[in-house]
């Protein structure tokens, strides 16, 4: 754990704060909001953050700080449950619904309104409410005049937790479903509503499981459109700041959402995973609160302090560094540029030659053929790195040998790459349902392979991810994959690698049947990087300090077991068990309250046989209110398996006050594969 984050006590104002208040919707609901405020007799702007995630409990340690801190520095700081969690009234059905959007409305305008506001409001939010930010601004509501949204995405198929490519992800699919199954079956803080059993009854009773929508849709339809503010970033008017790290899950989207609004607007991507950039445990770290302070003073303050005339995008370029690894300070260095793509990025064409190589002459042509084995991606890291090293990707030599690979020569100079990589492939299946997943390495003079970039097309969704094009076995097809955004150097002596495979598992549900395909080598198929010319100016650094924020409450930790990653190979059965602790196990006392979690994933499959595979999570959530005695624990269990033509899915979830199991329930369903 770092502790390099300078806490600091003397802020320029006192703050007040409001462990609950009701905020009353229109149809009755009541809101449950923590609120922030600097002790002033003038209304200052405010900035809200909307999320699922409990704010009396398993996020005041995180709040705290944040409200602190920007309350201190003279916003009002309103953290609100979204209606069916933590201490809000109602049911949540699933994420971002119209519901979410529109009591986010009714929520800004309430806050618009309070005398201790000037009408200007702001919000920002990591992951989830990264999202909600990006999709209520595009509702444009009045008093909204900027969002800051970290780790987030403009378009909920093809860059969320659900399909990667148009194929299903089953990292994070499963998992995260499984995260809000158990979390949103807690109940609210009994210190702040008597009925608390009541209402915890009802959620029990009427909350599903999100996973049964999500693969119902498993083409990019009107489920997905909703929400997916790249529909029409033109809906968008606040002042947009994106954020994220090369490590994340979600940086994909910055680029293309910078591309896409017509307002004002900056981007920033830093080595981080998937965290607030002065908490990261990859740094470096950044001091994000003043940076966060900034956007807030030149759109909510109207304060004329330069940053919207600064160049609209800034990116750690980063230099080579050890497959998992955890890098206190990764090295690179930042470099700007004034729009995306990089107007000085230059596309270099490489072709997959019929010897295995990649090289700017297409040389003669071949047709190369790979059957993929399915315990090809268990090496690939998780798809949504926290921050723990068993987090990232190790060597990739292992995965490289089980794919159809193309190499460059050692470089004679060296290469910085900023943009997307871009495969287009000639190619054939022999089955009507298949994928490719691509890899992009950079391999050492030693051989080590470190992964770079990557990226999975459904052969199906060649065309659409909405209208799909039936696969005819053997015929050949023309078709585009986009790789992961990057913004890595790599040293002369080095090569690149690219390797392609038709399986990815835990990462990606296998196809229905083992496939091969044959890729036309030559002039029909080659990978665009985006080269950086080194001669361009990096332009002036970001002056970013060191890390700082407000104290957090105080916390003692009762029990931290370390997270683990574990993969079993039964050599005689050819079976592959992979075990996932991402989180470690936890148990901590804060403002009161008694908080456990256990997260622990198992993916199973047998060589050979993709209608083996098998997912299963299991959860635990348990919260002991000290002063009133009360405790409560919620278990889950969430499996996914296949057949040729159904996923089955089953989850079971069982309620505890103190010893006794208060309710139980399980869900069973089956939804047909739709080309996938």
């Amino acid at each position: 754990m770092r502790n390099d984050i300078q806490i600091v006590t003397a802020l320029p104002f006192e703050v007040e704060r409001t462990s609950n208040t009701w905020i009353t919707l229109a149809d009755g609901t009541r809101l449950a909001a923590r609120i922030w405020r600097p002790v002033t007799d003038e209304p200052v702007p405010a900035v809200f953050e909307y999320l699922p995630y409990r704010k009396g409990d398993l996020m005041a340690g995180r709040d705290e700080p944040l409200g602190t801190w920007f309350a201190g520095h003279g916003y009002a700081w309103v953290r609100v449950d979204i209606r069916g969690t933590g201490d809000s009234d109602g049911i949540i059905t699933d994420e971002y619904t119209p519901q979410e959007h529109d009591d986010g409305l009714e929520t800004i305008a309430w806050i618009a309104s309070q005398p201790w506001c000037t009408g200007a409001v702001g919000m920002i939010g990591i992951s989830w409410g990264g999202f909600n930010g990006l999709q209520i601004a595009a509702r444009r509501p009045p008093a909204l005049k900027a969002i800051i949204s970290m780790c987030s995405t403009d378009d909920r198929y093809a860059d969320d937790v659900h399909y990667d490519g148009g194929c299903v992800l089953n990292w994070d699919a499963l998992p995260w479903a499984s995260n809000m199954l158990v979390m949103d079956g807690l109940p609210p803080d009994p210190r702040v509503r008597d009925d608390w059993r009541e209402t915890w009854m009802r959620r029990l009773e009427e909350t599903p499981p999100f996973i049964t929508e999500w693969l119902t849709h498993q083409r990019r339809d009107a489920f997905w459109k909703h929400g997916s503010v790249c529909e029409d970033h033109g809906a968008i008017e606040a002042a947009v700041y994106m954020v994220g790290g090369w490590a994340d899950g979600y940086t994909n989207a910055i680029g293309r959402t910078l591309a896409g609004l017509p307002g004002p607007k900056k981007g920033l991507i830093g080595p981080w995973p998937h965290s607030w950039p002065h908490l990261a445990d990859q740094g470096p770290r950044i001091d994000f609160l003043h940076e966060a302070l900034r956007w807030w003073d030149r759109w909510l303050k109207d304060i004329d302090n330069g940053i919207d005339r600064e160049p609209m995008f800034a990116a750690w370029l980063q230099e080579p560094a050890g497959p998992r690894e955890l890098h206190l300070d990764r090295p690179g260095r930042w470099v700007r540029e004034e729009a995306w793509p990089p107007p000085s990025a230059e596309p270099r064409r490489l072709h997959l030659s019929a010897g295995g190589a990649l090289h700017e002459d297409a040389g003669g042509s071949a047709d190369l053929s790979h059957t993929g084995l399915q315990h090809h991606g268990l090496h690939a890291g998780t798809w949504c790195p926290y921050g723990p090293e068993a987090d990232f990707p190790p060597d990739q030599r292992e995965e490289d040998a089980l794919c159809l690979s193309f190499d460059t020569a050692p470089l004679l100079d060296r290469l910085e790459l900023l943009g997307h990589p871009r495969l287009h492939l000639r190619v054939a299946a022999d089955r009507p349902n298949a994928f490719v997943a691509a890899r992009l390495c950079d391999v050492a003079a030693d051989g080590t392979s470190t992964l770079l970039s990557r990226g999975a097309l459904n052969l199906t969704h060649r065309d659409s991810h909405e209208h799909l094009a039936p696969i005819e076995p053997g015929v050949a097809y023309d078709v585009d994959i986009e790789l992961d955004v990057l913004g890595q150097a790599v040293p002369a002596g080095h090569r690149l690698r690219l390797a392609l495979s038709t399986t990815y598992w835990p990462w990606l549900w296998p196809s229905p049947e083992v496939t091969t395909i044959t890729v036309s080598a030559g002039e029909r198929s080659w990978l665009d990087l985006p080269v950086r010319p080194l001669d361009v100016p990096d332009g002036e650094p970001p002056a970013f300090g060191p890390p700082e924020s407000a104290a957090s409450s105080a916390t003692e930790v009762l029990r931290a077991d370390p997270a683990f990653h574990r993969i079993e190979h039964d050599v005689v059965e050819d079976t592959y068990v992979m075990r996932l602790n991402q989180d470690g196990d936890n148990a901590i006392r804060r403002e009161g309250v008694l908080i456990r979690d256990e997260a622990r994933d198992e993916m199973f499959i047998r060589e050979g046989d993709p209608l083996s595979a098998r997912a299963v999570c299991d959860r635990v959530y348990g919260l002991g209110w000290e002063e009133s005695g009360i405790e409560v624990e919620i278990r889950t269990r969430s499996v996914m398996t296949s057949d040729a033509t159904h996923f089955h899915l089953e989850d079971r979830l069982e309620a505890f006050e103190g010893q006794t199991r208060v309710f139980e329930r399980t869900w069973e369903r089956s939804i047909p594969r739709d080309h996938v």
